[in-house]
């Protein structure tokens, strides 16, 4: 798992560097897959349940599961990238989101405290505690700047499947749930937006928006729980 978190942090690298105006989001999603492949790994999310791509491209409103294609990003965007990597059976996935050039100081805002949430949330990953108390320290650390937590998608366990037990919601009351131990791997991954939680899907069946159409943010990282610190695995 190492080594497939290791290649997730390399192409998310590679793709904020190219995350310019005018540049198609297909053009971002080929780099990636080219990438991967070149590493020896392969993209998790291609063909996953159906999904045509290899990266998850999702723009202002959109939270999550956007389709690359043919549009071009423009100035004052903000970009979420979702990256999943199979490297000898083992995957990896992490998610940053990223301005277009010069952003508002509300989306400024929205992403330094989507990334502070996930890091309250990583903070939480201990031995002994509770699964709750990651959701708890993502939620008040959200809701404290004026933002809300996506209730209808969530973090996830993650090994040699993208998506395991447990369910890791990004709220809810500290000191419940199941008992972290050493070897668990989560994929914690706060999706904040900047106005009402409620979401709806586009008509391609996969492009999750605001449903009062908000902008968005998505951080993620795959930890895993040790017998001391929590060793982040798409941290480069």
């Amino acid at each position: 798992m190492r080594r497939a978190g290791h290649l997730v942090a390399e192409v998310l690298a590679g793709l904020r560097e190219r995350i310019k105006p005018g540049v198609t989001t297909a053009a971002l999603d080929h780099w990636a897959e080219q990438y991967i492949r070149r590493q020896g790994g392969e993209p998790s999310f291609k063909g996953y349940r159906g999904y045509p791509a290899s990266v998850c491209i999702s723009i202002d409103q959109e939270i999550v599961h956007g389709i690359p294609g043919r549009r071009r990003l423009r100035e004052g965007q903000v970009v979420s990238l979702d990256v999943g990597v199979i490297c000898e059976g083992y995957q990896g996935d992490a998610a940053i989101t990223a301005g277009v050039g010069q952003i508002s100081p509300e989306a400024e805002a929205l992403l330094r405290v989507t990334e502070q949430s996930l890091a309250a949330g990583i903070a939480m990953v201990r031995a002994g505690r509770r699964l709750g108390d990651v959701s708890h320290a993502i939620q008040t650390t959200a809701e404290r700047a004026g933002f809300n937590v996506i209730r209808e998608y969530v973090g996830h366990g993650i090994g040699t499947a993208m998506h395991e037990d447990p369910q890791i919601p990004n709220f809810g009351p500290a000191g419940r749930g199941p008992v972290l131990r050493p070897g668990m791997t989560l994929a914690i991954e706060p999706m904040l937006v900047a106005g009402d939680y409620h979401t709806r899907v586009l008509d391609d069946g996969w492009t999750v928006v605001t449903a009062d159409g908000s902008l968005a943010a998505h951080f993620e990282h795959t930890v895993a729980v040790t017998d001391g610190d929590p060793e982040v695995l798409t941290r480069l």
